[in-house]
């Protein structure tokens, strides 16, 4: 059982395995028809996913105890197909998981983030046209969001866009504080950057080795 704990926990950096878990507590299913199930919801959009993984995942978590084979089917030459269900630990599983997601804020490492910090390498003309693209790519991500929330608003009620919703929040909350940052960049008030641009004079400067 200690064995089981190890390999839950290991598992526990994959949303794809919670989503698995999840969409079993539905009904049993095999691992094609979970693929098109997450699919068909636009998991994907929120949830790395591809076959190949979600394969992985599936032997994982039959390993772990959290699902079981329940039958193996085949219809006509197509290959066989493992139908799995959940077991009692894999719905404990799927409380404990998505209790710890939404209650607690954890340190994310995004590649916005990482490239926020090493920003000044680039010339503070060439940062701020750089966010500017940004700015506008965010706009049209927003666009095309706003479009698909219109859209599913006629079919599916909001609890079931509300990774949506918020995913427009977050980029919304983004384009305006590059707004600010980058009319602070260009103005010339943002503290520090007298630093900035002396630190690329000096590079400017120096002599070729």
């Amino acid at each position: 059982m200690e064995q089981g704990k190890v390999i839950v926990a290991r598992k526990r950096s994959n949303p794809l395995a919670l989503a698995v878990l999840a969409t079993l507590l539905e009904r049993p299913m095999h691992p094609y028809e979970l693929a098109t199930t997450l699919r068909s919801r636009r998991k994907e959009d929120s949830i790395r996913l591809n076959y190949g993984s979600l394969y992985s995942v599936v032997q994982s978590m039959e390993r772990a105890g959290l699902i079981e084979a329940q039958e193996t089917t085949r219809a006509g030459r197509r290959p066989e197909r493992t139908v799995y269900a959940i077991t009692d630990a894999g719905r404990l599983e799927v409380v404990d998981w998505l209790s710890m997601l939404l209650s607690t804020p954890i340190k994310e490492y995004t590649n916005f983030e990482a490239g926020l910090s090493l920003m000044p390498v680039m010339s503070p003309d060439d940062a701020a046209a750089l966010l500017e693209e940004r700015v506008v790519r965010l706009t049209e991500l927003l666009r095309t969001l706003d479009t698909f929330e219109e859209m599913a608003a006629a079919r599916v009620g909001r609890v079931h866009m509300i990774e949506a919703e918020y995913k427009a929040v977050l980029y919304r909350a983004e384009r305006d504080w590059l707004t600010a940052l980058i009319a602070e960049i260009r103005k010339g008030t943002l503290d520090g950057l007298p630093d900035w641009h002396g630190y690329h004079s000096d590079l400017s400067e120096a002599p070729d080795r």
